[in-house]
């Protein structure tokens, strides 16, 4: 079976996707919970659909996401060759740079593809290292 290249790996990362709109918060100290159930990207190893839910809980600062942007933004990964690892990890860079949140966890849980579910997950702020 064939090596994972580089290429495949970064394969996405370096796409320009729409802007995340936002607009003024109004309340300190909440949590807003959104749900994308209808994520759809493609494998760059495969060229296969992967399907799955973002949910992105976050507390504002400043800003909220604005959604009808947000769904744009997130429905321009339906033709984009990414790993759904990356996809997460991006989905978070991009919300952290836009509304600076005081905290924020995206959640992907893809749907099974060859008898295997996965369920990505990751935070900002970003867990500290133990030095243990």
């Amino acid at each position: 079976m064939p090596r994972m290249t580089e290429k495949e790996a970064e394969a996405g990362l370096k796409e320009k996707l729409p802007l995340i709109e936002t607009f003024p918060n109004q309340f300190p100290d909440y949590e807003i919970k959104v749900e994308y159930p209808e994520f759809t990207s493609v494998c760059p190893k495969t060229g296969l659909p992967d399907f799955g839910t973002i949910t992105i809980r976050y507390i504002p600062n400043k800003h909220c996401l604005e959604l009808k942007s947000l769904k744009m933004y997130l429905l321009a990964y339906r033709d984009l060759g990414i790993f759904y690892e990356n996809a997460v990890n991006c989905i978070l860079k991009d919300i952290v740079k836009t509304c600076q949140p005081v905290k924020v966890v995206v959640t992907g849980e893809f749907n099974p593809r060859g008898g295997l579910k996965s369920i990505v997950e990751a935070q900002y702020p970003r867990p500290r290292k133990s030095s243990g």
